[in-house]
């Protein structure tokens, strides 16, 4: 069995396999914490990328929680572990009020999204028919990014707020900044994270002076998280993929490269030397199809290669993918030289989004800084 007194070698593994960086995780980890520190605001990291109780409980500030989900599976699965105050932080559909029902009847406060009146009259019939509270957040779109309430449409915003507190189940609004992702520079997230605040806090505003209560104001995305300049009003923020980081967030200056803790391993299977090609067993059903770097300045294709230890190789790529096979080249314009790498050779991929390539793995296969070989195997899980 893996322990941290009987490591795995790398080379043992089967691959495609991934593996995570505690040293490097944990480092992130520290880093938004200290910065929520600073501002004095709650974190409420959410829990859709790792979609593991090993992770969770390294990154939240209790067993119990806050941290936020994405799914009902999540829910289910970080309530089992005890995990007790909870966010489902996607819009609720009528065939999923039984679920979080369930859920509040054994005791989790999960909270739940709307962003329509419609959605709203449900949230409160369905109290009013179980008996059971159901808590809410009103979403409101801060940046035209994805759902919500416009922020300067505040007819529509208290008439979603008078039907949820007539059956006290209004709790608050939050907001995702999901167009920070497009930004070109630190002073444009930065601007963005103001962008995300106001609006919220804005609303906050407008249902407290229409006499409804607003305790929570929610915030976040990963890249306004590090970057904001004030949380003024705003009660917690939320951020996920700041936990492992990728090369998204590399690009847009949010991390480092050596910030990035979850790689995919992979194994040389051929080479096709006369087209300068290194295949792979990592296609796109090891990485994901995500090409979240396509355009940003500099496109990573499918991910940066690096050797075994996770040191990068300069400019080189994996440049295409097949479902269970990877080509690896040089980027274009490169003045590096391909690297001899012997078939059976180990190489690790830094992937493109995070979320989408750990989506793919069942389980995590950890290593440490200065320790040879994978010290702990950290289930994770998939689904709705």
């Amino acid at each position: 069995m893996t322990s941290a007194s009987n490591p795995t070698p790398l080379d043992s593994l089967d691959t495609p396999c991934l593996l995570l960086d505690e040293t490097r995780m944990t480092h992130n980890i520290q880093r938004l914490k200290a910065l929520m520190a600073k501002h004095g605001v709650q974190l409420r990291p959410h829990l859709k990328t790792p979609k593991s109780i090993d992770v969770a409980r390294r990154v939240m500030s209790s067993p119990q929680g806050p941290a936020a989900v994405s799914t009902l599976q999540e829910a289910e699965q970080f309530a089992a572990a005890g995990v007790t105050d909870l966010l489902y932080a996607v819009g609720v559909s009528p065939g999923k009020l039984a679920r979080v029902l369930a859920l509040r009847g054994r005791g989790v406060d999960v909270t739940i999204v709307v962003d329509s009146i419609d959605a709203a009259e449900m949230v409160a019939a369905q109290t009013k028919a179980s008996g059971v509270r159901l808590p809410a957040l009103i979403e409101i779109d801060c940046d035209g990014h994805r759902a919500g309430v416009q922020p300067d449409n505040h007819e529509h915003l208290l008439a979603i707020a008078q039907v949820l507190a007539q059956a006290d189940c209004l709790r608050g609004v939050m907001t995702h900044a999901g167009e920070s992702y497009g930004c070109r520079s630190l002073e444009a997230i930065a601007d963005m994270a103001e962008q995300e605040r106001a609006a919220a806090v804005g609303c906050a505003d407008a249902i407290r002076a229409a006499g409804l209560p607003c305790p929570v104001v929610s915030v976040g995305s990963t890249p306004t998280a590090h970057f904001a300049r004030s949380l003024a009003g705003v009660t917690e923020v939320r951020a996920g993929v700041y936990v492992f980081f990728d090369l998204v967030m590399a690009g847009l200056g949010v991390c480092s490269v050596d910030d990035i803790a979850a790689t995919v391993l992979t194994t040389v299977i051929g080479h096709q030397p006369d087209k300068g090609w290194i295949l792979v067993d990592a296609g796109w059903m090891a990485m994901s199809r995500d090409r979240g770097t396509a355009k940003q300045p500099v496109d990573q294709l499918y991910g940066l290669v690096c050797d075994a230890q996770g040191k990068v190789y300069p400019d080189l790529l994996l440049a295409e993918t097949n479902q269970e096979q990877g080509i690896i080249k040089l980027r274009a314009g490169s003045g590096a030289s391909l690297p001899d790498l012997p078939l059976g050779t180990k190489l690790r991929i830094v992937p493109n989004h995070a979320c989408a390539t750990c989506a793919q793995h069942d389980a995590y296969h950890v290593v440490r800084a200065g320790e040879q070989g994978v010290v702990a195997r950290w289930d994770r899980f998939r689904g709705w």
